[in-house]
């Protein structure tokens, strides 16, 4: 979604950029007009095309639009292209003034020197906007590729319960690690197919092997996003209590995620060999025992979920 954003420059980077170029096509005599009209269109296009490398924020799907702004705030990011609009704005205004003075038989060298002055003044009144842009790309682009169009199974539950186990089970291959932007943990996203619909496997940890009240504000918007998903989550605990918390602390946890995300779950225990638990589906993703069983339960969930 943003991995082609470019990079973004500072004010003074593409004053450097502009007049540089705009010396080179002076270097003939009499060619003052064309230094003025090659520097305001260098720095004119530039900025118009940095604001149009941006996705348009309202037309992004609704799960993106909010990871988005939780990443980065999408007000301020909306704001600051505009800014960067304006100022592309300004600096075209500045060359067809400068460039009638020229017309007009004004002093070459004054109006060159006022011309390139103004335009500096409009770039450094944007300084602070770029840099936040560039910050801004950097943190999008760490964002991975989640379809929010695919069936999604969210994989949820403390640590080292298997959860990633699970996804290298059913996706049969090395799962896809990228960094969340608001997380120092990775989000892992596996895919498999039935027949011609591909599903998608999605783990996120720090989000999902949390209780409610250790969540931060951040961390709950990032479930809410989570929800757009067509997805069923498949929460899975360890009743051995090998990953060192406590049968009732996971069982809580799986409690406090059916009251905030709207989608259905599936609860299962895993590492069966070492202990089972009554009344829950059984899987151990160190010997393969049970995992087909427990994905025909959740892809027969995202059907009943597409259906209704």
């Amino acid at each position: 979604m943003f991995e082609d954003l470019p990079t973004v420059p500072t004010s003074q980077e593409l004053l450097d950029k502009a007049f540089r170029r705009a010396a080179k096509a002076g270097l003939t005599p009499g060619k003052d007009e064309i230094v003025i009209l090659t520097a305001g269109n260098i720095l004119s296009d530039n900025l118009s095309n940095l604001v149009r490398s941006f996705p348009s924020l309202e037309n992004l799907p609704p799960f993106y639009r909010e990871i988005a702004d939780i990443a980065v705030n999408i007000d301020d990011m909306r704001i600051s292209l505009s800014r960067l609009s304006w100022a592309s704005k300004q600096v075209r205004r500045i060359t067809r003034e400068y460039k009638g003075n020229l017309k007009r038989g004004g002093e070459t060298s004054i109006n060159k020197k006022a011309a390139f002055g103004r335009m500096s003044s409009v770039l450094r009144s944007i300084d602070k906007d770029l840099v936040f842009l560039g910050e801004a790309r950097n943190k999008l682009r760490r964002i991975p590729f989640v379809d929010p169009e695919l069936p999604t199974i969210l994989i949820a539950g403390y640590p080292n319960v298997g959860k990633s186990s699970f996804i290298a089970l059913i996706t049969g291959a090395r799962p896809e690690i990228a960094s969340y932007p608001f997380t120092t943990k990775g989000v892992i996203v596996g895919h498999f197919l039935r027949g011609y619909q591909k599903y998608q496997v999605v783990d996120t940890p720090g989000l999902l092997d949390r209780p409610l009240s250790e969540r931060n504000e951040i961390e709950r918007q990032s479930i809410a996003a989570l929800s757009h998903l067509q997805g069923v989550v498949l929460f899975i605990v360890d009743p051995a209590e090998h990953c060192g918390y406590p049968l009732e602390s996971q069982m809580r946890l799986a409690d406090d995620l059916k009251n905030q995300i709207a989608l259905p779950m599936l609860v299962v225990a895993n590492k069966s060999d070492l202990k089972e638990l009554e009344g829950v589906p059984q899987m151990s993703t160190l010997s393969g025992e049970g995992v087909n069983a427990v994905l025909e339960m959740l892809v027969s969930m995202l059907e009943i979920k597409k259906s209704a």
